[in-house]
């Protein structure tokens, strides 16, 4: 089957097939409409990371465009921060298999972060998103969108409480601090993981998990808190099948009567104020 012929079966099963509609493209278009994420005239940069989310997220977004409600433009961005030779390839042939126009741009963060030696992901995560704003701006872009899904959410969520000390989650949108007019939005909000993962296994698609070459060799001393957070939610909900839901129902169900402090815009609040 040629390229062209498993992109059109793909896109097609996203429009007809009724389960990988209703968990995959309805999800997509119900977290856009929710918060307001797209907007005539905006122009987003789909930012593409090579792995099985953001690949979808790319399907999708074609979807959303071929229906043509109002108009606005996509730019499928994908940044390599120092890749192998073999994962660019790989990125490249999913592209084209998938019938994604991708745009490549080169950067040094693996190298920069590499340099650092102190927490890595979480370093190159907050310079991912920089450089990508900037060059998405610079492609005249005002949205970036990141294929973040609900068990990232959810898993996030936890892990700032057991990890961090502090209650936050994944928005799903958020204004650029640092990139005036620029937005950040996660249309993915509602995925399940494991509909990505059904998606990926029918076609027999090939992504690599992470492609970092700065933590490979360093895997012990820096191990995923995330997937430790992700073994426990799953034994949760062995005994509490709602448990994923409770924590993303959770954000939106803060009592803030009940709340001992919180900050907003950067002061702090105690309970103490108004007691």
């Amino acid at each position: 089957m040629s390229p062209a012929m498993d992109a059109g079966l793909i896109e097609n099963d996203l429009r007809k097939d009724k389960v990988f509609h209703d968990k995959l493209f309805s999800r997509f278009t119900k977290g856009i409409r929710t918060y307001s994420m797209l907007s005539p005239g905006d122009k987003v940069a789909v930012c593409i990371s090579g792995g099985k989310d953001s690949m979808l997220m790319a399907k999708l977004f074609q979807e959303l465009k071929r229906h043509d409600k109002f108009p606005f433009e996509l730019v499928y961005l994908v940044m390599d921060p120092g890749y192998s030779k073999e994962v660019r390839s790989q990125i490249e042939d999913n592209a084209k298999l998938l019938d994604i126009p991708v745009t490549f741009f080169e950067t040094k963060l693996f190298d920069v972060v590499s340099e650092n030696g102190k927490s890595p992901c979480f370093l190159c995560a907050r310079m991912r998103r920089g450089v990508l704003y900037k060059k998405a701006k610079e492609l005249g872009c005002n949205k970036i969108a990141l294929g973040h899904h609900y068990d990232d959410v959810i898993e996030t969520t936890l892990m700032s409480m057991l990890w961090s000390g502090h209650v936050e989650t994944m928005m799903p949108k958020l204004h650029s601090k640092n990139y005036e007019g620029m937005e950040l939005i996660r249309p993915m909000y509602y995925i399940r993981e494991e509909d990505i993962e059904a998606w990926r296994d029918r076609y027999d698609l090939k992504f690599a998990d992470c492609a970092c070459s700065v933590t490979d060799s360093r895997n012990e001393e820096f191990s995923s808190k995330r997937k430790e957070t992700k073994e426990l939610i799953k034994e949760l909900k062995k005994t509490n099948p709602e448990v994923e839901a409770n924590i993303m129902s959770s954000m939106e169900n803060v009592f803030l009567d009940s709340v001992i402090s919180y900050t907003k815009d950067g002061v702090f609040h105690s309970f103490m104020d108004e007691y």
